[in-house]
């Protein structure tokens, strides 16, 4: 309770207790969606192109609109769909410009944080970073889909778990969260998924070696492969989205 607050008649405290509550039980609700939406759009429940409305959304997750609404603004920041006036929220194509975009941050930031982090790894750390190393086999060898981009994030997020910067933290978790999409897709053939594997266990090994800026050295061409590698991959299915916005731009 603030200071100020003291000095209400009690029936006014409550009041302005249960105003202060419920903005956080709307927050909490919206987040709830951004989760569940965020997945859905990820394991391709809905597929690029779709158009996610207001309503059903609503209507399927027994709320209102409104955390309907500021989930979507959520996603929009994201990248993962686009706010088309007139159309609402449409689900993003695949787009090489945002993957140039996600991963050059990342291959300037990550480094960074982990030059600051790896310094600091307990026997703790590591053997967490083991633990998410070896769940990200299993799923490889499962094909596992719906896991490997969340493992994936854990991972990095691990590795940059005691650097001081927690705005930057944020800022990374959040372009994990958006590649999340497209690393799911470079992980799709074998060879993909045996080359994270291995880079992985050496990232693990070379901060375990306090090799650390062999590490972040290692790291910034780990990001960089998986870029290259996603390029390949993205770049035929980016074609029919271009030559469908160019037709839209005509009509």
């Amino acid at each position: 309770m603030q200071e100020r607050d003291r000095f209400l008649p009690d029936e006014s405290r409550r009041k302005t207790e249960g105003q202060m509550k419920q903005p956080l039980k709307h927050r909490t609700l919206s987040a709830a969606i951004v989760d569940q939406l965020r997945q859905a759009i990820l394991d391709g429940t809905y597929p690029a192109g779709s158009q996610l409305r207001q309503d059903a959304l609503g209507d399927a997750y027994g709320v209102s609109r409104i955390p309907v609404r500021e989930a979507l603004f959520q996603l929009e920041a994201e990248g993962l769909v686009r706010i088309v006036p007139q159309k609402g929220a449409i689900v993003s194509e695949l787009s090489l410009d945002e993957i140039n975009d996600v991963f050059d941050l990342r291959r300037i930031l990550e480094p960074r944080l982990l030059a600051q982090s790896a310094p600091r790894f307990t026997a703790e750390d590591f053997e967490g970073l083991d633990d998410i190393h070896k769940s990200f086999e299993k799923a490889i060898k499962a094909r596992n889909v719906s896991e490997w981009g969340q493992l994936n994030a854990d991972f990095h997020m691990a590795l940059y778990v005691h650097a001081p910067q927690p705005r930057t933290r944020a800022i990374v978790l959040s372009l994990l969260q958006t590649s999340d999409r497209y690393t799911r897709l470079q992980l799709s053939n074998t060879k993909a998924m045996g080359t994270a594997e291995k880079e992985h266990a050496h990232l693990i090994a070379l901060c375990r070696a306090q090799k650390v800026e062999e590490a972040c050295r290692f790291l910034e061409r780990h990001i960089e492969a998986v870029r290259k590698d996603l390029l390949q991959v993205v770049a035929g299915s980016a074609i029919a989205p271009r030559a469908r916005q160019k037709r839209e731009q005509r009509s």
